[in-house]
């Protein structure tokens, strides 16, 4: 579907109506930058409205921030993972806030990052979530709006992905090989999103089954089962510093993905006649999880591309 331009006016969102969800666990020194770009972010009619969803940090760097204008520290009582963190966000918001910025703290927003995602809302009336472009620190173009992943697709990217990423299912699933324009996607990464709050409430925000990784796939899937859109915006651009919370704890992580990467693909095949075709993707997610805590190119998975893209 082509976007619609001529909403009217006084239904397009501005930064009066939007707040952001950060969902924290002992970010460290990202976190300072990261509010720090927030300001500059959108044209705030006053101090942004900033919500730290925070899973129990113990480095200090949550605490510290905790009286600066705007910020609001929202003690979830353990680590729910991702999107039982933002789901909680999200729940103390009031009701005139209709839009929300759900992300990591482990990002920088370009100046008007924000406001880009406002305007493309409005260009779209019936999508539910919206994703920036993302960067790496060393301005890598990373695949941020990506198709819905299938048993084949998903296997093939599985498998050659890592050493070949150039692979037809690869580039099928990631899309990375095509010039960043705004259009629709399957899902969007949750290292950043825009949502109306309206779609995101719903469809009941993040399936808190998910600890960590697939709960940004699934809640993509389910928007649109919904009927609503899910839209890249690459004029809207943050930089992902990386993972300061999940540092060290690699075998964890590794281990989180690939259980939630089965009960993605698994619950897509639930009848009892598919236990076969589910006890393969048992079988081949567990091969592969044991290969990566071997290799580090297989845990990286597919190589974010080295040329960056304009």
């Amino acid at each position: 579907m082509s976007p619609t331009p001529d909403v009217p006016r006084q239904h397009l969102p501005t930064a009066a109506d939007v707040a952001v969800v950060a969902v924290t666990f002992s970010p460290g020194e990202t976190l300072p930058p990261f509010l720090a770009s927030v300001t500059a972010a959108a044209r705030w009619p006053a101090d942004p409205r900033i919500v730290l969803a925070d899973n129990g940090s113990t480095d200090g760097s949550v605490a510290a921030v905790a009286g600066a204008a705007g910020v609001a520290v929202v003690h979830t009582g353990g680590n729910l993972g991702f999107g039982g963190g933002a789901n909680a966000g999200v729940a103390t918001l009031p009701p005139e806030v209709a839009w929300v910025v759900v992300c990591n703290p482990d990002l920088v927003f370009a100046p008007g990052a924000i406001d880009e995602l406002l305007t493309a809302a409005g260009r779209w009336p019936h999508a539910g979530a919206f994703g920036p472009q993302i960067r790496t620190v060393d301005g890598r173009l990373y695949p941020s709006a990506r198709e819905l992943p299938s048993v084949v697709r998903g296997a093939g990217h599985a498998v050659f992905g890592w050493w070949w990423p150039t692979n037809p299912w690869t580039k099928a699933y990631r899309r990375d090989h095509e010039a960043p324009t705004e259009r629709p996607a399957g899902w969007l990464s949750g290292a950043c999103l825009l949502v109306r709050r309206e779609a995101f409430t719903a469809v009941g925000g993040f399936d808190e089954r998910y600890f960590m990784y697939f709960e940004d796939v699934d809640l993509g899937e389910r928007l649109s089962r919904a009927g609503w859109q899910n839209v890249y915006v690459p004029s809207a651009v943050v930089t992902h510093i990386g993972g300061h919370s999940t540092s060290g704890h690699a075998d964890a992580m590794t281990a989180a993905h690939h259980a939630s990467a089965y009960r993605y693909l698994a619950g897509r095949y639930p009848a009892r006649w598919q236990a076969p075709l589910r006890g393969v993707l048992k079988l081949g997610l567990r091969a592969r999880q044991l290969l990566a805590r071997r290799s580090a190119a297989v845990a990286e998975g597919a190589a974010v591309p080295d040329t960056p893209t304009g």
